[in-house]
Order: structure tokens, then C-alpha cells, then sequence
């Protein structure tokens, strides 16, 4: 496994307080692995009791509503992907099911030597498990986290990134994340925009089997990539952007996750932006993709208060600091632009 030969995500070794986790760790800009922080979460010590218990600890939140699953064949060796080089469907069928029937289909295969693999992923805990985050805070403060939760077995999840930042929590089994810093984009050979196996352009690289023939940037984006296993408990800081391959190593595997951003709630997704940048900027002639990164450069990477300092404050629109109402104004003025 590729794992070996690579540097070890650092552990956090600053302060750390459970209730209240420090700023300097949720802001950091590498990923940090935090061991043992978490252990003291009930979930976790059921898990570590048994799987059953696991099971049980977590029906006594569950609410009813369904979840979706994905199932794949055994031949898949648990890699969520795409069914083909076409890159046009995928290696998995999604089905609608209830926790009990999830843990039960996981508990029913944990001894199967090759069992077909079992994923649920991206699920709003409070939808499912209302109760759950009382009893196992993240001690995020005033965060506006998005919490979800990850089920499944030995599974593998392809290289991404995320557009928030992102503190990842096993609460049973054991997970291996394998992280990137941003800038090795190229060497990572992302898949298409759309369709993707959930949301975001992954990875065609197979960790497990690396055809270098075929990706060979590959082995310069090892050479700056880091590795951790995490166990039941430990817990894994990814900052924004960075790119992160996620394997499930137990019979039954438990993750819980939080997104936040650290911009106002009115702050558009910059990927919204590289879309309409690839419909009006990829393919100019040179020579105005070149006027237009300076203007982007002016405009937005070097953008301070000599850039609008000329113009009156009532006249500088979004030139000027963007507030709520201007943002909502200049969305609909842009989406006027592209009804055409």
C-alpha cells in the first residue's frame, strides 16, 4: 500500500480542550491529526465494547427517516467509483434504507472474507439522530458546522477535496486518510466536474493499484503527501481545498464530520466561479486570458483599499466591501446576465 512510503500527518501537539477546541487548530492551514481527543465520547466507548453495542448506541437516537446506501459488488474491493473508463455511471447501486437495516446488512457481512461493500455517506446526523450531538459534542462554539455521518465497511473513497473545512471524528473501526496540499492538483488527475461518485471531481488514481504509465505526476504528488490511521476516537483537522483519500479498515466503520466555512453566510462557493470561468475565460486567444488574469489579480487576488480608494463609497458597488444586500443584488443581476 502506498501509505508506507509516505510522511505521517503530524499530530496536534498545542492545547486541546474537548469542549472548546482551540482556534489555533480549527484555523490551521495543514491538516493535524488529534489523538485521542474524542475517546471520551459515548459512541465511541460503545464501540469499543462491541459492534452490536455500537448498533444498539445508535438506534436509541435513530428517528425512522431512511438513509441512503450504497451497495458495490465484492469484485469492487470496496472502491466508490465509477463503473467504467467512460467516466458516464458508476460502480454502485444507491438504495433508500433505515439504520437497522444498514447495521444489520453490516453486522450480517463483518466475517464475510470478500463481502460486498456498504456505504452510507454525507448524512445530516441531527436529521437521523436527533439527540446524538448533545450527547457527543464537537465543541466547535459558535461554528455553523454542517454534521454528518459516514457507515459502512471496508470501503474506499477517491481523492477530493472540499470546499470547507472539515474535522473528521472515527467513532468506530478504523479509517487511513492519505492528504494532499491543493497545489498538487495536477499530479492528482482529477475526474470530470459531472458526474461525480458524490458532488466534488475526484481522483482517477486507484491507491491501491497506481498505473504510473498511465498517471505519471502521480509519484510527485506522493512525494508531498501525507498519511495517518486513525482508531475509535482520534480525529483528523482537513483545512479547506486540501485533497484527502479515506479507506474504512474495520468490518463496520463509524465517522462523524464537521463542515464550516470561515466566510459569511453570503459568500457565494468559489467553484461556482471556476464553472463560469471555464464557460468565459478557458477559451479566449492568449493574448485576452492574459489581460484577464491581471484584471483577476487587480480585482481580486491583490484586492486592498488602494484598489476602490478612488471611486466615492456610494459608487463602488461590488469594487467595495461586499455586504449581505449587495451579494443578493448582484446574484440576481448575474443570473439576468446568463438567461440568455
Amino acid at each position: 500500500c502506498i501509505e508506507v512510503i509516505m510522511r505521517a500527518i503530524p499530530d496536534w501537539t498545542g492545547p486541546f480542550d474537548p469542549n472548546q477546541l482551540p482556534a489555533e487548530l480549527l484555523t490551521a492551514e495543514r491538516p493535524y491529526v488529534v489523538r485521542g481527543g474524542f475517546a471520551h465520547w459515548p459512541v465511541v466507548q460503545a464501540a469499543n465494547q462491541s459492534d452490536e453495542a455500537l448498533a444498539r448506541y445508535l438506534m436509541g437516537f435513530y428517528n425512522g427517516v431512511r438513509i441512503g446506501l450504497f451497495q458495490l459488488a465484492p469484485e469492487a474491493r470496496g472502491r466508490v467509483f465509477y463503473a467504467d473508463d467512460s467516466l458516464s455511471s458508476f460502480n454502485f447501486h444507491r438504495y433508500a434504507a433505515t439504520l437497522d437495516q444498514v447495521l444489520t446488512g453490516l453486522l450480517g457481512v463483518a466475517g464475510t472474507p470478500e463481502p460486498p461493500a456498504l456505504y452510507v455517506g454525507s448524512t445530516t446526523v441531527e436529521a437521523v439522530l436527533p439527540g446524538f450531538l448533545e450527547a457527543n459534542g464537537l465543541g466547535l462554539g459558535a461554528r455553523d458546522a454542517l454534521v454528518s455521518l459516514w457507515l459502512g465497511n471496508r470501503t474506499r473513497i477517491a481523492a477530493h477535496y472540499d470546499l470547507p473545512d472539515n474535522l473528521a471524528i472515527v467513532a468506530a473501526g478504523r479509517r487511513r486518510f492519505t492528504v494532499f496540499p491543493p497545489e498538487q492538483l495536477p499530479n492528482l488527475y482529477l475526474g470530470p466536474l459531472d458526474p461525480t461518485p458524490a458532488g466534488q471531481p475526484v481522483s482517477l488514481v486507484d491507491f491501491h493499484r497506481p498505473d504510473f504509465e498511465r498517471f505519471p505526476r502521480f509519484r510527485d504528488a506522493l512525494a508531498e503527501g501525507e498519511a495517518a490511521e486513525l482508531a475509535p476516537g482520534d480525529a483528523v483537522y482537513i483545512p479547506s481545498m486540501w485533497f484527502h483519500h479515506v479507506e474504512g479498515l474495520a468490518p463496520v466503520n463509524l465517522l462523524i464530520n464537521a463542515w464550516w466555512r470561515q466566510t459569511a453566510d453570503h459568500v457565494d462557493s468559489p467553484l461556482s466561479t471556476l464553472r463560469l470561468a471555464l464557460m468565459t475565460l478557458r477559451d479566449l486567444p492568449d493574448k485576452e486570458k492574459r489581460i484577464w488574469r491581471h484584471h483577476f489579480q487587480h480585482f481580486v487576488f491583490e484586492a486592498n483599499e488602494d484598489t476602490w480608494a478612488h471611486i466615492p463609497p456610494a459608487a463602488r458597488g461590488l469594487l467595495g466591501p461586499i455586504d449581505e444586500a449587495l451579494s443578493r443584488q448582484a446574484r440576481t443581476q448575474l443570473l439576468n446576465q446568463l438567461k440568455r
